[in-house]
């Protein structure tokens, strides 16, 4: 038996140029491993006769956890094949008299035994891996719509394989199918797009983070079939996975505020819902559309003209004539309005939402008089 693990070793090193590339530790297992096998060939064979029907696979136990991550499925399937190799050349010397055939045949059906056994030691190492990768993946989402980011989260990313970036969130109804089908069916998806993919079902809720894509549109394109029916909300673009938890902050609001805008595209962006989120109560909405439309505009013709636009039901002439301006001169006001606020007084969509960033900067300039005052 010695002799015959040397010739395994000998024949791996020949033959096999990971095995070469092994560390010196990780041979050594490879070789216990190997005259583990042939020894437990070799008590099986002798009490073959005796009612011991089904060879033994403990040797596989030899190997350490480590072990079985530095070398994959095929390469075990190339170890067991190198061994089986290395004992058929020397059946004629192995074999008692006129026994060749037997001991081949003995052969052929404990290296069957011994591929089943390696498929499936590797397969529960799967189940355990996907398990505990079930696990970080479930962590990771519920600690971005908490907005508990630390250095933990890349961590747990890291373990995962996140290196992708940008990042953007998107959420929507989870379908009826088992929760566990809809985020394998999502991994899947993102190894097969080239994208990285984690994704967490909460209650009724399915969201989805998503790396690496191209721009946002592209990213829900990829998985908005997997959504059950109803809205579907995209987060705006961020830098990376520490960020993503605005990202998944403004998806789950304009989620829960899509109702107002009954006729939304599908998907549609949280940014197109800021009006919606800010009158339920998102502080970021309201704080984003002050910003955007009631700043810029603040101490300038531009906000009475605005105001008098949309009160007058969006008129040139009316707005002219309570302003005292000529119409062209309300024209060109509204265009430098579009051009400071990204938003065309003139749009529906955007008009209501200009009427909501006036409302909110004024309240918001009533406040802080009263605070000042008080």
């Amino acid at each position: 038996m010695g002799a015959l693990g040397t010739a395994a070793m000998a024949r791996m090193d020949e033959q096999l140029p990971w095995f070469r590339a092994l560390s010196a530790e990780d041979r050594s297992w490879v070789g216990l491993v190997a005259q583990a096998g042939i020894a437990a060939f070799v008590e099986w064979f002798q009490h073959a006769g005796e009612g011991r029907l089904t060879p033994s696979i403990e040797f596989f136990g030899t190997a350490p956890r480590e072990l079985k991550r530095s070398i994959s499925l095929q390469q075990t399937v190339d170890v067991v094949r190198v061994v089986v190799e290395v004992v058929e050349a020397q059946t004629h010397e192995l074999a008692a008299p006129g026994g060749e055939d037997q001991l081949q045949q003995a052969m052929l059906r404990y290296t069957r035994d011994v591929a089943f056994a390696a498929a499936q030691v590797y397969a529960r190492e799967a189940e355990a891996r996907g398990s505990w990768d079930a696990r970080l993946e479930a962590l990771i989402v519920d600690a971005l719509v908490r907005g508990e980011v630390d250095d933990g989260l890349h961590s747990w990313a890291a373990a995962l394989g996140w290196t992708s970036s940008p990042v953007v969130v998107i959420a929507g109804n989870a379908p009826d199918d088992d929760p566990r089908a809809v985020i394998d069916g999502l991994r899947e998806k993102g190894r097969r797009i080239g994208m990285d993919l984690l994704a967490g079902v909460q209650a009724d809720r399915l969201i989805v983070i998503v790396g690496g894509a191209s721009d946002a549109n592209h990213a829900a394109k990829q998985v908005v079939a997997r959504f059950g029916v109803g809205p579907i909300v995209i987060g705006p673009e961020v830098p990376d996975l520490h960020a993503a938890a605005r990202s998944a902050r403004a998806a789950l609001a304009g989620l829960k505020a899509s109702c107002g805008w009954p006729d939304a595209p599908r998907p549609v962006h949280a940014e197109d819902l800021l009006a919606e989120r800010a009158l339920d109560g998102d502080a970021d909405a309201r704080e984003q559309l002050i910003e955007s439309v009631y700043l810029p505009l603040a101490g300038t013709p531009l906000l009475d003209t605005l105001a008098t636009y949309l009160e007058q039901g969006t008129s040139l002439e009316a707005t002219a004539r309570l302003l005292f301006v000529h119409p062209n001169t309300v024209r060109y006001r509204l265009k430098k309005i579009t051009e400071l606020t990204g938003y065309q007084p003139t749009e529906g969509r955007s008009a209501f939402t200009l009427q909501v960033g006036l409302i909110l900067g004024r309240l918001s300039e009533s406040a802080e008089t009263w605070r000042a005052l008080t």
